[in-house]
């Protein structure tokens, strides 16, 4: 038996307790039930306190995934050429070893390991296959680093600027809000169960304000929509700001005890009069004097901030920015006021135990995966010659596809895979290996939605020949003769190390526990008011304003507006020639480019689309239903035009991620996006874009 197999009823009927790994804040507690050794029924933990027992509709089909006969179940091997998803079934035992002797033979080159780059993100959340052994052994390897910022790392760093840590409102506290602002979130789609709460929030009398250029099926259900430019938070941030000061809505006590920086921020915000944050936003002065004084007088208030709001070139400091706001007027007093984006900095997690960054021993580079187009096209010191894709489908969700599709095609790339399904990126592999589902290993889990931890019993047995990563990587690094101790770890050894057990938040973890019971509380009070009385977990213990960290970064230390790096104010020749922002936030039936493949979505989906307003469809002859041409200098997609007001006059939206050979014309989203960086975090910029529309 593997060192790691978990022993599976192999007959009868039995209840398994189980996490959803997928990247969504809720992390939801999964009861699985298993009859005569298969999975009959995936449901929510009617017990845990914010599943409640329900799933979203995606995790509610799991079954549909994990017994896919579109499943990748042996290892496989190309025998065609690159992209053209032509292979054949070879043994585990081949497949390690063309693995370990390419990786080695690398590795004594002239170019040396860092040839080698692992390629990994999201798409198991779960500590041990997210990153444990896959980091051990790239770091005894000496491959590349690889920089992890395709999603959140500008809004982490932003937030940290001014909090200290990814701390905020417990979700359960904002059915108990009277003024909810959801600020570039949509909850129904990506945070349902934060939704259930804000809806019982409404119910009592809060008032719901979206923030966001899209009126998103959240949006629809708020009380109002504030319909701003892409990229413009942080002017309206500031603008909020400039009232609440003029016109004394702030405690005063609150600022004095426990935030750095109030007179500078003070003679900052005088630049940002609403007639002037109007012009940024596109928003009415009159919208954000009402903002305002909503935010300055009702309490308790809450900010439900999302990372699609970081995601342009001043992404960092828009997070920043709007995160000032609930110190200026006292509003984490309240455990149902402040401001949440993420709840991961709650978590001890142990990262030194399971990663062991003290394995590495070659100071290696860092690549930044947001840009793996560019690295794998230009690289030369040295050239990527080897790449390790798992957990992620890059030449779907990377961005500049028509650089990221040149670098997977180049034929003296060695690529491996592993996956559940044979993705776009996988397509370009010399070897594919099957990856186990949530169902078939062990895992445990933080949130960053909740504060609660959860671990991931095994089901079923893998199927076919199917492999946790953890294995995966147990095993080449046997091939590869690496002999520390750690390598033999199994599993559940791991999960016991995965929190730090003497940190305060820790105490009365138990992975014994954890596995019995499925999910145990933070030792955190209830309720939850993180900074009531201030012991922010930045360096002065307070909110900062002010934050000498940027200064010494050469970054601005006071919160600022910085313009989309695609737009009129910034470029306006580039705005003349492709006049429309495009965004690209998730489909409802998609999570990145998870479950994009299907059957059930697809069809649900239907085809790829781009919202358009009326306006800008008339001026260009589109009709509502009809095929439309998306293009930039980067490339170009077909859509079926929706003519809705949906979308703000001079914004485009395309839900978000096709998987490229599944859509019409081979291409999805990301052929327009672009591989700049943030202001900090050096994340993505998926939504600073400019594009133009015409019929197809």
């Amino acid at each position: 038996m593997p060192l790691d197999q978990p022993l599976f009823p192999a007959s009868g009927r039995t209840m398994v307790r189980g996490a959803c790994p997928h990247d969504c804040p809720d992390t939801c507690a999964l009861h699985v039930t298993v009859e005569n050794g298969r999975a009959v029924k995936v449901e929510g933990d009617p017990g845990h306190p914010t599943t409640n027992g329900v799933l979203c509709t995606k995790v509610a089909r799991y079954l549909e995934r994990t017994y896919s006969e579109a499943r990748v179940l042996h290892p496989l091997q190309r025998i065609g050429k690159k992209g053209e998803s032509k292979f054949r079934r070879i043994s585990w035992d081949a497949a390690l070893d063309a693995i370990a002797t390419r990786f080695t033979a690398i590795a004594a080159s002239t170019d040396g390991p860092e040839a080698i780059v692992p390629y990994s993100y999201a798409g198991t959340m779960g500590l041990l296959q997210y990153g444990s052994m896959d980091r051990r052994f790239f770091h005894k390897l000496g491959a590349s680093l690889l920089d992890r910022t395709i999603c959140a790392t500008a809004g982490k760093a932003g937030y940290a600027a001014t909090i200290g840590a990814s701390i905020g409102i417990d979700m359960e506290e904002f059915e108990n809000a009277r003024l909810i602002l959801i600020w570039g979130s949509n909850p129904i789609v990506s945070n349902l169960h934060l939704w259930s709460r804000i809806q019982e929030a409404k119910r009592r009398g809060a008032r719901l304000i979206a923030i966001d250029p899209y009126r998103s099926q959240t949006a629809e259900k708020c009380h109002l929509h504030l319909a701003l430019l892409p990229g413009t938070d942080a002017a309206l941030a500031l603008g909020v700001m400039h009232v609440l000061i003029g016109e004394n809505l702030i405690d005063c006590d609150y600022i004095d005890r426990y935030t750095l920086g109030f007179e500078q921020l003070k003679v900052r915000v005088r630049d940002y009069a609403p007639q002037r944050v109007a012009q940024i936003t596109g928003l009415a002065a009159e919208q954000i004097v009402e903002l305002a004084r909503d935010y300055g007088t009702i309490r308790p208030a809450a900010i439900r901030l999302n990372y699609g709001m970081q995601r342009h070139a001043g992404g960092g400091m828009a997070i920043r920015t709007v995160a000032c706001l609930p110190a200026l007027v006292g509003a984490w007093r309240d455990p149902a006021g402040g401001a949440l984006l993420s709840s991961s900095g709650a978590y001890p997690v142990n990262g030194a135990a399971l990663e062991r960054p003290d394995l590495i021993w070659n100071a290696p580079r860092t690549i930044n995966m947001s840009t793996i187009g560019n690295a794998l096209v230009d690289a030369d010191d040295p050239p990527i010659r080897a790449l390790f894709v798992y957990n992620s489908n890059p030449v779907a969700v990377a961005p500049e596809s028509a650089r990221v599709v040149a670098g997977f095609a180049r034929e003296d790339l060695f690529c491996v895979v592993h996956d559940v399904f044979l993705t776009d990126t996988a397509d370009y592999a010399d070897i594919v290996l099957p990856a186990t589902t949530q169902l078939e290993h062990v895992d445990i889990h933080s949130s960053y939605g909740h504060l609660y931890a959860l671990a991931n019993n095994a089901a079923i047995a893998p199927l076919g020949e199917a492999k946790p990563n953890t294995e995966v990587f147990r095993l080449l690094a046997a091939r590869m003769g690496f002999e520390e101790p750690c390598f033999r770890e199994s599993d559940e050894e791991m999960a016991r190390n995965a929190f730090l057990t003497d940190h305060p938040r820790a105490r009365g973890l138990s992975w014994d526990t954890l596995k019995e019971k499925g999910w145990q509380r933070l030792n955190v009070p209830s309720p939850f008011a993180p900074f009531a009385h201030g012991n922010f977990p930045t360096p002065s213990g307070k909110c900062e304003f002010y934050s000498q960290t940027l200064a010494n970064q050469g970054l601005d230390p006071l919160p600022t507006f910085i313009p989309p790096r695609e737009s009129a104010a910034s470029d306006p020749a580039l705005a003349r020639k492709y006049p429309l922002a495009m965004l690209s936030p998730p489909a409802r039936n998609a999570l990145n480019s998870t479950f994009a493949n299907l059957p059930v979505f697809l069809d649900a989906e239907k085809t790829p689309s781009l919202d358009i307003h009326p306006a800008d469809a008339a001026s260009r002859g589109i009709s509502d239903g009809e095929r439309v041409r998306v293009f930039n200098d980067r490339g170009a997609m077909i859509a079926a035009a929706r003519v809705t007001d949906k979308a703000r006059p001079g914004v485009v939206v395309a839900l978000s991620i096709w998987w490229r050979k599944l859509s019409p014309d081979g291409t999805n989203a990301n052929m327009l996006t672009g591989q700049g960086l943030t202001d900090m975090g050096r994340a993505a910029t998926f939504y600073d874009v400019l594009v133009e529309v015409q019929r197809a």
